[in-house]
């Protein structure tokens, strides 16, 4: 059975983590669950419209539509998708990383719907640094309606409760104006603009790190 988180409330009681806003775990309680995150069972976060739960090979149709999409694919560095088969590989290793508890990242979908609309999660963690980027893709037809921000502060709000991240980076092209407006509204604040940064698509291309840090200090 899989675990369901409301992202408005924090926790239930059931609930083996408390919010750290009320409650600062010992040093070595906090490191133990960062350096060794535990995705299985796979949680369910529920928001005012969204239920965001874990990516199945179901959804491959769907995931391809989105990778295969040049609009959608402008700022990421992957080539497009060519077929559903790489929509199978790709999803398969989404699956991989998360029983490895190296990444997780969650379907986006509408509440009794299930169909996967986007997707949100952390593909980077620096565990030892209790660190992760947070990365996300929403299909076009779905833009313009914030569902993305509220994808991502569900998201954050896991982060921080639940994984016990100090802090959460987002990387983004400066040219990429929605995805910056996005991060903004949900609290991250600019740290840095690398100058040439990654080669890609044949070309050099700046980025910008995004970051939004816990309250908690330990």
């Amino acid at each position: 059975m899989q675990k369901q988180h409301r992202c408005r409330n924090n926790y239930s009681k059931n609930n083996s983590f408390e919010s750290p806003g009320n409650y600062l775990p010992g040093l070595s309680f906090y490191i133990n669950v960062m350096l060794n995150p535990i995705f299985q069972p796979f949680p369910i976060l529920t928001t005012e419209r969204l239920t965001l739960r874990q990516i199945r090979e179901s959804d491959k149709h769907e995931m391809f539509a989105m990778r295969s999409n040049p609009t959608l694919m402008h700022f990421v560095p992957r080539p497009l998708a060519q077929n559903v088969e790489e929509a199978v590989t790709l999803i398969e290793t989404i699956s991989e990383n998360t029983a490895k508890n190296d990444a997780i990242n969650f379907a986006i979908t509408i509440t009794g719907e299930d169909k996967l609309i986007g997707m949100v999660g952390y593909h980077r963690m620096q565990k030892e640094h209790f660190r992760a980027e947070i990365g996300y893709m929403l299909h076009g037809d779905y833009h313009g309606k914030k569902i993305m921000e509220e994808a991502v502060n569900a998201v954050v709000q896991f982060g921080f409760n639940q994984m016990h991240l100090h802090s959460i980076e987002a990387v983004i092209a400066p040219e990429n104006i929605a995805s910056i407006k996005l991060i903004e509204k949900c609290g991250f604040v600019k740290e840095a603009h690398f100058k040439d940064k990654e080669f890609v698509k044949g070309a050099f291309r700046d980025l910008l790190y995004f970051s939004k840090l816990t309250h908690v200090r330990i």
